[in-house]
């Protein structure tokens, strides 16, 4: 009897043993990349790609279409040092196409990666679309948000792309790929819509939560508004982290760098509209998943930078107007470690 119940507890701590380490905290990686105006050669009656084709004032050809695919596939193999990130949102791209010869490119094959992407009825022809390993993320439910804006109906803008999957096969994450109108025409003009937006987004994570607290949720795009803007404090609510976060509510792992002077994108100066905004689940790991850092980090290499005469350095776009600059985009891109068991 007695050996009978030592076999038992033998039993039992292998098993024990066994399960634990079949359930090993394993790492990934997710970014964000505003590729600006990733755009065909070919001309699309349906949108306003005139200043993307050969004949353009600022001529948009196979050369230079092939030179951007370069540059891109050069910094999306530089984000993350292990390999490619799991999850990869991208924002201004044209159609599926280029998303599709973007990851066919000789420097992204080994990435593995898939595509979710649909076209918008956005008036300039760009849209969101999110790369995954299958080895990383399962997609259980796409769905692309619609938004109609309230003070302007027929003011067609980019969809949000809703993605809820799964990590490795067990923990369920909610992705929110997001470009949310921007500030042409001004900054005080086009604030309404970015606050509609913000508060959609809020209905909907509520819901999530109020139905699962322990929810993982991550919001990622071009917000063009920056992390103190009122579209983020106030209707999207989403906070800066604190020690003890608070349940059911969303924190903003771009606002303490933003503060201390960080940016994605110059213009006067660096503005943070690239940002990762996750569910406090995610800072505290109660739904399987956790981030590494209570901050986003923004890829600012050398190489993607431009020294001007007068200023600092800022980012090294493709093009502006009739100038032509052969850069990378910009915007510099963002990105977040996590770790699930």
């Amino acid at each position: 009897m007695k050996s009978k119940s030592i076999l038992l507890v033998l039993l039992a701590s292998i098993l024990f043993t066994f399960t634990n380490c079949s359930r090993k905290a394993t790492n990934l990686s997710f970014a964000f990349y505003n590729v600006e105006n990733l755009f065909d050669t070919i001309n699309d009656p349906a949108i306003d790609d005139e200043d993307f084709l050969p004949e353009s004032e600022n001529p948009w050809n196979t050369e230079r279409y092939n030179h951007k695919l370069d540059q891109l596939t050069k910094v999306m193999n530089d984000i993350d040092k292990s390999g490619f990130p799991g999850i990869f949102g991208l924002c201004e791209v044209e159609n599926k196409l280029v998303v599709e010869q973007l990851i066919n490119h000789p420097a992204m094959q080994k990435s593995g990666y898939q595509i979710i992407h649909k076209d918008s009825p956005d008036e300039r022809g760009i849209d969101v679309a999110l790369l995954y390993q299958p080895s990383v993320y399962q997609p259980l439910q796409n769905r692309f948000i619609r938004i109609a804006l309230p003070e302007n109906p027929d003011n067609s803008t980019r969809d949000i792309l809703y993605s809820k999957g799964l990590i490795s096969g067990h923990d369920t994450l909610h992705l929110f790929i997001n470009h949310w109108v921007s500030r042409w025409g001004g900054q005080e003009k086009t604030e309404p819509a970015r606050q509609y937006i913000a508060g959609l987004i809020k209905t909907i994570t509520d819901s999530i939560m109020q139905t699962n607290p322990d929810a993982n949720i991550l919001i990622a795009g071009d917000l063009n508004d920056n992390p103190t803007d009122a579209s983020l404090l106030n209707f999207l609510r989403a906070k800066e982290v604190v020690p003890n976060p608070a349940p059911k509510t969303l924190y903003n792992l771009s606002l303490t760098i933003y503060k201390s002077g960080e940016g994605s994108l110059y213009y006067k100066s660096w503005d943070m509209f690239d940002q990762i905004i996750v569910s406090t689940a995610m800072l505290t790991g109660a739904g399987g998943m956790k981030v590494t850092t209570d901050k986003q980090t923004v890829i600012k290499h050398d190489y993607l930078l431009f020294k001007p005469k007068n200023g600092e350095p800022r980012p090294n776009r493709t093009a502006s107007g009739k100038k032509y600059f052969g850069g990378f985009s910009d915007h510099l891109p963002v990105y977040l470690e996590m770790t699930t068991k």
